[in-house]
């Protein structure tokens, strides 16, 4: 990365910045998120770890998951959490870029596996007595590795043209964390190749995958609408509904925030979607996901019974 006497040592991340006396409220209610997500998704490893009856390919692709949030909301808010205590909001150029380098490996990731997972759900819906031999262990590994490898090699491709960019002048990023276009925007150099890198790759990691996504969800919704049973319908559309809109609301954050061009009229706007995807839906994931579920449920009460049992 290029370097000259104008250049900068650090970055400054703006976030909230023209509400510091609000500082201390942020940090509590960031605090609370966090420790939410954390805990949330550390319980779904730990329950799908330690029973055995959640050894199935669709708590396979939950662990994967839950992984995924823990490692990508805590790349973000530990960092945000210890600006709002200290008052220091500088970040190293380097640490900035690494910053972004593991969130974006992990948020690419979280988008080729969240597509797994819906055609994990729409063979065992749709296709119920030919799942078990489609969707086998070595099928299950194969997609696992498949989104982390194609989500660390999207992410290097962005990274490598961005550590090549020379910043200058300002050193100020409007927003609350390092991410590419808000970075790329600082630099003096020419940013049409980290851009236009940026925009193709979170074209391809973003549509196809929600279709994917949305076609499974599609198919599943038909297959239920035959079920002769109102209540197990009922259950379904709810489980499916759910679902959805996380993957919605995820799917179209990046998109908004990676595919749309940044204006300075959408510029408030890019940052109030980047907060859905990097902060919320960690928290709601664990819940929509895995929390809702009998097998879930009855994993935990057990796991319960089992810890009071040895402490009494």
């Amino acid at each position: 990365m290029g370097k000259n006497q104008s250049s900068p040592a650090t970055f400054i991340l703006l976030a909230f910045g023209n509400l510091l006396e609000l500082r201390i409220l942020f940090f509590i209610l960031f605090l609370v998120i966090y420790a939410l997500s954390i805990f949330g998704n550390l319980l779904i490893v730990l329950l799908v770890v330690f029973n055995q009856h959640l050894h199935t390919p669709m708590y396979f692709f939950l662990l994967n998951l839950a992984c995924l949030e823990t490692c990508y909301t805590s790349t973000i808010l530990p960092r945000m959490l210890g600006s709002f205590i200290t008052g220091d909001r500088s970040i190293s150029i380097m640490g900035c870029i690494t910053q972004y380098y593991f969130f974006g490996f992990w948020a690419a990731t979280e988008c080729y596996l969240l597509a797994m997972m819906s055609f994990d759900r729409f063979l065992a819906i749709c296709k119920p007595l030919h799942y078990t031999s489609i969707m086998n262990a070595r099928l299950c590994i194969q997609l696992t590795v498949t989104s982390w490898i194609s989500g660390l090699l999207t992410n290097t491709i962005i990274t490598s043209f961005l550590v090549q960019l020379t910043f200058c002048g300002s050193n100020e990023i409007d927003d609350f964390f390092c991410d590419v276009y808000p970075v790329a925007n600082l630099s003096c150099s020419n940013t049409y190749l980290v851009n236009l890198a940026t925009f193709i790759l979170a074209f391809m990691g973003t549509g196809p995958p929600f279709l994917l996504t949305l076609a499974s969800y599609v198919s599943i919704i038909f297959t239920v609408l035959r079920i002769k049973s109102k209540a197990a319908q009922q259950k379904a559309f709810a489980t499916c509904s759910s679902h959805l809109i996380v993957v919605t609301v995820f799917y179209g954050s990046l998109v908004f925030v990676y595919v749309i061009p940044q204006t300075e009229t959408l510029k408030e706007l890019h940052k109030t979607f980047s907060f859905f995807y990097t902060i919320l839906t960690p928290m709601f994931n664990p819940l929509i996901y895995s929390l809702r579920n009998r097998e879930v449920k009855e994993a935990l009460s057990k796991s319960f019974r089992k810890f009071r049992n040895r402490v009494s």
